[in-house]
């Protein structure tokens, strides 16, 4: 594991993608607006020498992800999140099933989302029936801007929500990950408003709502809703690439979230392949708080802290017993390819 002040440290990526975005798979200008503005987020928070190409970027495969969540140890598992936007590609971004392909290829690194879409009525009930029976999702993420037909959006506290909250309820599909963050061209930036996790979160308190980039740039309304139910969660994702080239801001996001959560409501992800946790996760462990910023919040970024943030949080959602991933991974399919075994034997730090 990594190693912090004597302390091992087992990551869990809580924000992985394995999407695509090649030319022929689009059909809408949007598709090729959206893979752009992702690509400027990865240059913009990205050091020069770990940036991709574009058309890299576009469609890299289930082997370079593999490679860069596990070939250094950078995660030890990885919770997949999916993204449909059916209207911009003609197979999805970035399908359950298309991410599924990998995950049932390695099962005990991987965490299987679904999601679902109110607007789909009847249809999308049946749907979210059938994700649950076929791969046994443990949670949905939710992309509240997608956009369908005349529709540029939709509410978490909508009626039409709440009747697919209740049948994740009723199916025991206890996370919610809704996107609640920054937009990306074209989708409308109101359509990510994080205020409509209140209600959702107030009327459901047997889910749990992770709220996936904490909001931003609207961290203080989700703060407020955060510390006034517990069943809301922040999910690191598009934050955490700011430790990169912005460490006093991303100082003030962990000393507000620390302030108003605490410790054991905050999930990292990397958001791959917007960021990749090869550099990323080094990056996040060895971030600070100013001086300042430790006075005026109380905390710090010590080892106890980070062992909840990295992945004992996300493993208290997901059910995922730490000490028997460890005694997996020693001699696991993913261990053998990358020759891991010297890691998961009890070295510090990742491995070359």
């Amino acid at each position: 594991m990594y190693e912090m002040n004597g302390e091992e440290i087992f990551v869990i990526d809580g924000h992985v993608h394995l999407w695509d975005a090649r030319t022929e798979n689009i059909i809408h200008e949007g598709g090729e607006q959206f893979i752009q503005c992702f690509h400027d987020y990865h240059t913009g928070f990205t050091p020069e020498e770990e940036q991709w190409e574009m058309e890299e970027y576009r469609h890299y495969g289930a082997d370079r992800m593999t490679r860069d969540l596990f070939g250094n140890a950078a995660a030890d598992m990885a919770i997949f999140q999916p993204t449909y936007l059916s209207e911009f590609y003609d197979e999805g971004f970035n399908t359950t099933e298309q991410n599924a392909e990998l995950a049932e290829k390695y099962p005990e690194r991987f965490v299987l989302n679904g999601s679902f879409d109110p607007r789909d009525g009847d249809e999308g009930l049946e749907y979210l029936e059938h994700l649950s029976e076929e791969y046994d999702i443990p949670g949905v993420k939710l992309y509240t801007a997608e956009w369908r037909g005349d529709s540029k959006g939709w509410r978490l506290d909508s009626d039409e929500a709440f009747e697919f909250l209740e049948k994740c309820a009723e199916l025991g599909i206890e996370n919610i990950n809704a996107h609640k963050g920054p937009t990306i061209r074209p989708l409308n930036r109101d359509a990510f408003d994080v205020k409509d996790v209140d209600d959702a979160a107030s009327s459901f308190p047997e889910l749990n709502f992770i709220v996936n980039h904490v909001g931003l740039p609207r961290l203080d309304d989700f703060c407020w809703i955060a510390a006034q139910e517990p069943n809301v969660y922040g999910g690191l994702a598009v934050a955490s690439a700011m430790s990169t080239n912005r460490p006093r801001k991303f100082g003030e996001i962990m000393g507000e979230l620390l302030y108003w959560l605490g410790e054991d409501r905050i999930l990292f992800g990397s958001d791959y392949a917007l960021w990749n946790p090869d550099w990323l996760v080094e990056t996040v462990m060895n971030a600070e708080l100013t001086d300042e910023q430790k006075d005026e919040y109380g905390v710090e970024l010590d080892a106890d802290v980070m062992k909840k943030v990295m992945g004992e949080n996300a493993a208290r959602l997901y059910d995922i017993d730490i000490e028997e991933k460890k005694r997996q991974f020693r001699d696991d399919a993913m261990t053998e390819r990358f020759d891991l075994a010297d890691h998961y034997a009890g070295s510090a730090g990742a491995a070359d």
